[in-house]
């Protein structure tokens, strides 16, 4: 009988569900518990292939776009990464009962936004073009309000109308290394740019990309379990191999596991983005027991303790 071989598996901690997708998550269903299926969702609630078809099996029907739902009353949730303005105004031109599940920490950089545009700033948002996060902080403020850069290239070769009246405000799932780059160059070129009050990457990608960084230099693979849509997820795979692991995968479910590239490793770090439920965790780690002798050990032991208020639609009123 041959001997399987050993592998130490870290499980990095913080990982998976971060607050803002247990909350848009519970407002879907919670929904359709309440109004009964259809509830019709904009865009995927969080970017995770799982969850999603998972909500679509309980009812929930997504959509791109508001025309595309007919006039039935049923309710419409709007995606964890908020949406222009212009959404919420449009439903209710048309009387639809919605439901809001943008991040509140998204919410957090529109105000931010809104305020800084309110003091004369041009504002500049720092961000991956076209993901719906980015489309829904840009869709807060009138057309040319706002400038948009990706990379620090494009920080360099940023002119604006004029440099004593700008701020800056950031997608919340971004590399934190290179946005602190990114950032550098605005302030360099631009000294007096006013930034936000506390920093727009939440503590949920922070955390995540902090305990990937503990793990990533002293394992021989790593991966990641998330949709290749979560910017948070892929930012975990980058954030690995800087680090130091030279073979970083990222996986929605372990059916994705390319095998022959794990080959011959004796360690492996494990860890999930903000929208991969840990169920999907669960079964990387089961895959590896059925080819390796494992022995799981845990890194990093922060609680993330913040929750945050559902809709008032939806919130279980106590007995009397």
């Amino acid at each position: 009988m041959q001997t399987r071989r050993q592998l130490d598996i870290t499980l990095c901690a913080p990982r998976g569900f971060c607050a803002g997708v247990d909350r848009a998550i519970q407002i879907v269903e919670l929904a359709l518990e309440k109004y009964g299926a259809p509830v019709y969702v904009r865009h995927a609630i969080v970017h995770n292939k799982y969850v999603v078809d998972g909500l679509r099996d309980k009812g929930a029907v997504f959509v791109e776009e508001l025309d595309e739902i007919p006039d039935t009353g049923a309710p419409v949730v709007f995606s964890a990464h908020g949406v222009p303005r212009s959404v919420p105004a449009s439903a209710a031109a048309r009387n639809m009962f919605f439901l809001d599940a943008t991040c509140p920490l998204v919410s957090k950089v529109h105000v931010e936004a809104q305020r800084h545009h309110g003091e004369g700033h041009h504002i500049v948002l720092i961000g991956h073009k076209g993901h719906p996060e980015v489309v829904g902080t840009m869709g807060q403020l009138p057309e040319g309000a706002i400038s948009h850069v990706e990379t620090a290239a494009d920080a360099e070769a940023f002119e604006p109308a004029d440099a004593g009246q700008l701020a800056f405000v950031t997608q919340t799932t971004l590399s934190v290394d290179d946005t602190i780059e990114i950032v550098n160059v605005l302030k360099r070129r631009f000294p007096s740019i006013a930034g936000p009050h506390k920093e727009d990457i939440c503590y949920a990608t922070t955390n995540r990309q902090e305990a990937v960084k503990r793990v990533a230099p002293n394992v021989d693979a790593m991966i990641v379990v998330g949709s290749r849509n979560s910017s948070n997820s892929l930012r975990l795979v980058e954030v690995a191999e800087r680090a130091g692991c030279k073979q970083a995968m990222l996986v929605d479910r372990a059916s994705e596991i390319d095998w022959p590239r794990f080959e011959g490793i004796r360690s492996l770090g494990i860890s999930a983005g903000a929208s991969a439920p840990e169920t999907l965790v669960d079964e990387v780690v089961e895959a590896f027991a059925r080819r390796f002798d494992i022995k799981v050990s845990a890194s990093g032991a922060q609680r993330e303790s913040i929750v945050f208020n559902l809709p008032r639609e939806l919130r279980v009123v106590p007995a009397a």
